[in-house]
């Protein structure tokens, strides 16, 4: 047999393990959108939770590196600091063992081998995915054919290997990896790096290991180095990041090199000391998956009360502190698409930032008609053109997420977020020609008449409380709180049209200056129409 025929299959073999391992990750992913989204809500600065964290959503999405990678998105983001970012890097190493252990059950399970079943689950799935009208049920097929189609790939890359148990070549290049520990972590670091994925170059060694090709000390190397090698991702991405961000990837390399420095000198040791013939004696599946959490979990075990050294030594060699982000950088990833889930919560929390903005803008317009102060007016104009780039960023990625293969339940709800976007950008603007109202009684020397002041204070109250219950009611989801509301915004109503009719009937009596007058009415639409997008807001969330 030639090498062609062994090369391609094999190749074959390993575009189908890829392929069912996304069309899986995918699925549980989907399922799993609304649990990993409140996940990520009782996230906190415990890095042991975090440790829970990363292993949880790794062992969903099948891959340490797309966790890495979201994690590096989220610090980027703000969203999560280097604290929190340890203790997900951490667990994800753990997460990433479950997919070895899959597919070494073929030797712990043989009555129920994923290769026996996986045709069997190919066709149940394709059943679902034909017959199933609920978006759900598609989602389960494709958890279904993802599953089987992993193990067709693993079953046609261990067929396509198995020649190789004759070539003596072959079999002196692991001889070699295994005696070299360096050349061994090498090799992992290369193949992971190559194909951006621990839980696939695992899988490959698994196929070898199923040959009967590959000896115990040069499959632990090996292991060791596909840690490292998955960091590769993560460092990719942090390219063009914030330098905060870039430390966080910088962190889950120096984790991983340290415990492969770590866990090599115990192999050394072992194998060189203790029990040489142990490390040249071939290696199957379930030892690989035994071996591969055994070191994902005893690093972590280990580095985890040195934790905090490993981010100072991350900071050190990046050369960053964590600093507090401009009002006006949108905190948001392009990293967190891999997860539209995850993508939209992030999304609702950028616009709660967002709507808190605008709400000090409200608290200033409160008073700035009042005060002419020319500190407040210049702060409303700035704080609506840091609205506006937000408004605009904010805008930007939710069409992205929109674009992307979610359900129809997640593009309603983006479509939700645009509207409430647009009101609260309307609601600065608003702020802002209050402002210039200001401006232009204080440039002119104008003021309000005594019941005219005591009008408008009133009716600022009323809409400044409309917004406020808006706000509150995004955050927390209070239908309550969005009720509220629509009563405050029928009051504005009602009071702008009392306060214009007595103003009126003072501009008539000359009882106030025509100039201030005008502005008085300007004021009452700015603030009538504010409520306006207040209730806006709170009719959209009725109707998520």
């Amino acid at each position: 047999m030639s090498y062609a025929d062994i090369i391609i299959p094999f190749a074959g073999g390993l575009g189908m393990f890829i392929y069912g391992m996304q069309i899986m990750a995918q699925g549980l992913e989907n399922a799993a959108g609304n649990k990993m989204k409140s996940l990520l809500e009782v996230l906190t600065k415990n890095k042991f939770f975090g440790v829970l964290l990363g292993a949880l959503i790794t062992a969903v999405i099948q891959s340490s590196s797309a966790t890495t990678v979201m994690v590096v998105g989220f610090v980027n983001a703000g969203i999560m600091n280097l604290g929190q970012a340890m203790g997900v890097i951490m667990g994800a190493n753990i997460g990433t063992t479950v997919t070895g252990w899959l597919v070494s059950s073929v030797e712990w399970a043989k009555a129920l081998s994923p290769t026996t079943l996986a045709p069997i689950a190919i066709i149940i799935g394709v059943i679902i995915m034909l017959t199933g009208k609920r978006h759900s049920s598609k989602e389960v097929a494709s958890i279904i054919i993802g599953f089987g189609i992993l193990f067709v790939g693993i079953s046609t890359m261990s067929s396509a290997v198995s020649p190789l148990k004759e070539s003596p070549a072959f079999r002196e290049v692991f001889i070699t990896l295994g005696r070299n520990p360096i050349l061994g972590i090498l090799a992992g670091t290369a193949v992971t790096a190559i194909i951006q994925s621990s839980s696939a170059s695992v899988g490959i060694l698994q196929s070898l290991a199923a040959a009967g090709l590959v000896p115990m000390s040069a499959a632990i190397y090996i292991i060791m180095g596909q840690n490292i090698g998955t960091c590769v991702t993560a460092m990719l991405s942090s390219v063009g990041a914030k330098k905060n961000a870039k430390t966080a990837a910088l962190m889950h390399l120096l984790f991983n090199i340290i415990g492969t420095i770590l866990f090599s000198v115990i192999a050394i040791v072992f194998f060189t000391v203790i029990n040489p013939a142990m490390g040249t004696g071939m290696i199957t599946q379930t030892q690989i998956s035994t071996v591969h959490t055994i070191f994902n979990i005893g690093t972590t075990i280990l580095l985890f009360p040195v934790s905090d050294l490993i981010i100072k030594l991350a900071k050190k060699i990046g050369r960053v502190d964590e600093s507090e982000q401009e009002d006006s950088a949108v905190l948001l990833d392009d990293r967190m698409l891999e997860t539209p889930s995850i993508a939209l919560q992030s999304t609702i929390t950028e616009i709660a930032r967002m709507g808190h903005i605008v709400m000090d803008s409200l608290e200033k317009a409160k008073t700035v008609l009042f005060t002419l102060s020319s500190d407040d007016i210049k702060a409303l104009k700035e704080e609506e053109s840091v609205v506006d780039k937000l408004s605009a960023g904010i805008t930007t990625y939710a069409i992205k997420i929109s674009s992307l293969q979610v359900s129809e339940k997640e593009h309603q709800e983006v479509a939700h977020l645009l509207q409430i976007v647009s009101d609260m950008e309307r609601i600065s603007d608003y702020c802002e020609n209050i402002s210039e109202f200001a401006e232009t009684l204080r440039e002119k020397k104008l003021k309000f008449s005594d019941m005219g002041t005591d009008g408008i204070k009133e009716m600022l109250d009323v809409c400044a409380k409309s917004y406020k219950y808006a706000l509150e009611a995004f955050e927390e989801e209070s239908q309550d709180k969005a009720l509220r509301v629509i009563e405050k915004e029928t009051q504005a109503d009602q009071l702008e049209l009392m306060l214009r009719t007595k103003h009126i009937k003072r501009l008539a009596n000359n009882q106030c200056n025509a100039e201030a007058g005008i502005v008085f009415l300007d004021a009452l639409v700015c603030l009538e129409r504010i409520s306006d997008h207040a209730r806006n807001i709170a009719e959209e969330l009725m109707e998520r």
